[in-house]
């Protein structure tokens, strides 16, 4: 990964202060393999290229943790318990799932096969871009580690692809989705 794109995303991450705050308080909470990731902060990356305010788009802040307890009782707990942290309005915006738990629900919800995944961070793998596979944590120093397994070139270049791992049928709703809040995206079919 390159080591200024990652100083660029760290720096973009920091600025955001809704984010931070929700990276300060998943901290102090420590959940298992934890990581805030998808458009809480490839969004703000897009912002910050096209001189948008650091917001715009931002409709939640997707936390991913892994238990091996996949139980629905123990995602739960976590969400009320991380729920009972914050208050208005990023109680309703922080999204908590166990990634234990993916592969039970998500054929249902998106009609593609998702076999289980070992770590939080393997679901980056399995984004429908390699553009949305950025996650961020921080850690007991106030570092920030960045997740990125295809790296930050496509997010930094404002390239949306079809992740090369993956054969997903929703890329094109993604992608015009995507296009039709930041039109400076570059499509690859």
């Amino acid at each position: 990964m390159s080591e200024d794109l990652h100083r660029r995303l760290e720096a973009i991450v920091r600025r955001a202060t809704p984010l931070m705050e929700v990276l300060h308080r998943l901290r102090d909470i420590d959940l298992p393999d934890w990581q805030v990731f998808s458009g809480a902060i490839y969004q703000r990356v897009f912002n910050d290229l096209t001189g948008r305010d650091p917001d715009h788009g931002i409709k939640d802040y997707d936390v991913a943790y892994f238990d091996p307890d996949t139980s629905y009782e123990a995602e739960d707990a976590v969400i009320r318990r991380v729920a009972a942290a914050f208050g208005p309005p990023l109680r309703e915006m922080v999204e908590v799932r166990n990634q234990a738990r993916v592969h039970l629900w998500f054929e249902g919800k998106f009609g593609e096969p998702y076999s289980p995944l070992t770590s939080s961070s393997e679901a980056l793998t399995r984004f429908v871009s390699p553009l949305h596979a950025v996650a961020v944590r921080m850690e007991a120093d106030d570092s920030l580690t960045v997740i990125a397994p295809f790296g930050l070139e496509d997010l930094f270049a404002m390239r949306l692809r079809r992740n090369p791992t993956r054969a997903s049928a929703n890329f094109e709703r993604v992608a015009q989705g995507a296009k039709a809040r930041w039109p400076e995206l570059e499509i690859l079919g």
